[in-house]
């Protein structure tokens, strides 16, 4: 596994344990909106990530925009 691998690996398991966390209706109303502006800078992260990874691939095979 490659260090972006683990770094996206990360970001997912984060986010899981945020929805778990969210989920379990144990937050107050405070400490959920925190944890859902953390859950968006995960997200915005791990698209950061996937894209970057997808970046590195390009060339190397035909993908979708070669097929349109």
């Amino acid at each position: 596994m490659t260090t972006d691998e683990r770094s996206i690996e990360d970001l997912v398991k984060e986010l899981e344990a945020a929805a778990v966390q969210l989920r379990s209706g144990e937050l107050d109303s405070a400490a959920a909106a925190d944890l859902i502006e953390r859950c968006a800078e995960l997200a915005a992260r791990l698209g950061g990530e996937l894209e970057a990874l997808a970046r590195k691939g390009e060339g190397g095979s035909p993908g979708q925009e070669t097929l349109l």
